[in-house]
């Protein structure tokens, strides 16, 4: 169900539950990197991809990354300023570091389905962190023939540098240092996507500070998750909610506020920009 309230007043019931919760968990989906300036149409796709936009009639990032290029040599053209522009520039208008001033000397943790790495490059501890869907900044072997994953900056760095006519040079393609297969990104969009060792401990830390704090006044703070894939957050905090009388659940959603009835009385919507929210609060 969708309510109407008064946001005025949700965000001072939010204020409260924030400075009096035991245990904050933050989910965070694309509508929070969407507020912080992640937009993957108009100026920005027209800014790094308008030879790619001239040649294939697509107009944004994301049906782009679906696109059968002609060669991989043009393919990892693509992929290279999908990655630079959107993991490693500096992006944030601040939301992230918002959020982070808001909580960073509360028991917070966060799991998340972005692969931005925002959230550490705003000063969130390593440690709580679970990106469950990957990490733009990761390569895999695309077979996979081990579950190992390595940093790409610096491939990605040269991809941009030494591509012409939207084409790196063949030399640069990524292989696997295994099997000799072509690597691809560490991104979950099928069973190939590698589950590393980092993957596993942060999947570790997230069960132990849920069961740590099971049954305490316990804040679920949603932030920006719509309808892709519910079932890795959205659904488990509302019945985490449901199955906890102390538990808050809180979803900060432009247009998408939403709970179940079991919960109404324990949840907090606002329907907003997530940025103007969290700097209100």
């Amino acid at each position: 169900m969708k309510y109407t309230r008064d946001y005025s007043d949700e965000l001072d019931r939010l204020k409260r539950e924030i400075e009096t919760a035991e245990a904050i968990v933050i989910g965070a989906g694309a509508g929070l990197s969407t507020a912080a300036g992640f937009t993957y149409s108009g100026e920005r796709f027209e800014r790094f991809f308008s030879d790619f936009e001239t040649k294939y009639c697509f107009h944004d990032m994301y049906s782009g990354g679906f696109f059968p290029f002609e060669t991989p040599e043009e393919m990892w053209a693509y992929w290279s300023r999908y990655i630079w522009c959107n993991r490693y520039m500096n992006i944030d208008n601040g939301t992230y570091k918002i959020l982070f001033q808001l909580v960073k000397d509360k028991n917070y943790f966060v799991v998340t389905t972005n692969v931005d790495h925002q959230f550490q490059k705003a000063g969130f501890d390593k440690n709580r962190l679970f990106y469950t869907q990957g990490d733009y900044g990761l390569f895999q072997c695309s077979e996979p023939c081990h579950y190992q994953t390595y940093d790409n900056e610096e491939i990605i760095k040269d991809m941009i540098e030494f591509q012409e006519n939207m084409k790196i040079p063949a030399e640069l393609i990524p292989k696997c240092p295994k099997c000799g297969k072509t690597m691809t990104m560490n991104l979950r969009s099928d069973d190939t996507f590698v589950e590393d060792e980092g993957w596993h401990k942060a999947a570790q830390n997230y069960h132990d500070f849920l069961k740590t704090h099971n049954r305490q006044h316990i804040l679920f703070l949603e932030l920006g998750i719509g309808y892709n894939t519910p079932a890795i957050i959205k659904y488990p905090f509302w019945k985490m909610t449901a199955q906890n009388p102390k538990a808050v659940y809180a979803c900060l959603n432009f247009g998408e506020a939403y709970a179940p009835d079991e919960i109404k009385a324990q949840s907090i919507f606002i329907d907003g920009d997530i940025q103007e929210m969290l700097k209100k609060l």
